[in-house]
């Protein structure tokens, strides 16, 4: 006959090392601690009001700059700005990419770029794990679109457009063309001379987050780093999309449909790249 006491422990033991922790992101899952708000609506305020009155909440500006696809210095410039309505929620409810994306659960990391919503997503096995804005390619020097892979990274570069200027967490997903994201300032709008503009976090977040290529000993490439499909187009001659948002808070949402069609094509590849670098005993 076994002991009370003993069986009291063991199933103490047993429940203890069944518990999984709340905030671990389970494969192909959403977090369960992200909040979504109430109701996502959206305004029209002027900037130096609402400053004066939410400069010190972190969070709300985090938002609001996301929102207004900008970053501290452009918004300061702004006469007026878009503000919602329900800020209690997390960042990714606030702009256009889907939460979950079944398509894309066989793909261990993928980076969107959005150019005619100035958004990016990051994307783990269909889970969307990081977005934010992005100020794009102006019209005389677009952004090329189409699929790339995130390739060399350097902390701190100077720009071949003007060596004045100064990019920090560049990673470059087009060697020859010289295209990258990095940090650089977000006036609200396509501005850039063909890279991606972020915010110095995100440009952070996946400068750490991507992987690199892995070149031979001749400098040939041996395995591609993570996919990145660039895609859409942006209409220079109109209002900013996002202006949009007061009159319909979801104009510039983007749906899972539309994520598997601009992935659809390149779909084959990027398994195949991803299976190679598997093999090398490579994380991807």
């Amino acid at each position: 006959m076994q002991n009370p006491f003993f069986l009291l422990v063991l199933s103490i033991a047993f429940l203890v090392s069944c518990k999984q922790p709340e905030a671990v992101k389970i494969k192909g899952q959403p977090r369960p601690d992200w909040v979504k708000p109430a109701i996502v609506s959206y305004s029209i305020a002027k900037t130096k009001e609402w400053l004066r009155l939410n400069s010190a909440d972190s969070n709300k500006l985090k938002i609001v700059l996301a929102v207004n696809r900008t970053d501290t210095a452009g918004f300061a410039q702004m006469d007026s700005v878009i503000i919602p309505g329900d800020m209690s929620g997390d960042l990714l409810y606030y702009l256009p990419f889907p939460v979950t994306v079944n398509y894309l659960k066989d793909i261990n990391k993928i980076i969107f770029f959005s150019y005619p919503t100035q958004t990016f997503a990051a994307y783990e096995n269909g889970v969307l794990v990081y977005t934010g804005p992005t100020n794009m390619g102006r019209k005389k020097d677009p952004t090329p679109t189409g699929l790339f892979y995130a390739n060399w990274k350097a902390e701190k570069t100077i720009s071949t457009v003007n060596d004045e200027w100064e990019l920090l967490w560049n990673f470059n997903i087009a060697n020859k063309a010289g295209v990258g994201w990095h940090q650089y300032s977000l006036p609200g709008y396509p501005a850039s001379h063909s890279c991606l503009r972020l915010q110095e976090n995100d440009a952070r977040y996946l400068y750490t987050w991507a992987d690199q290529w892995v070149l031979d000993k001749k400098d040939s490439i041996q395995l591609n780093g993570t996919p990145v499909i660039v895609f859409g187009s942006y209409n220079f001659e109109a209002p900013k999309p996002w202006l949009q948002l007061p009159m319909n808070a979801h104009a510039l949402d983007i749906s899972e449909t539309a994520i598997e069609k601009e992935t659809m094509t390149y779909l084959p590849e990027i398994i195949a790249e991803q299976k190679k670098r598997e093999g090398a005993g490579k994380d991807y």
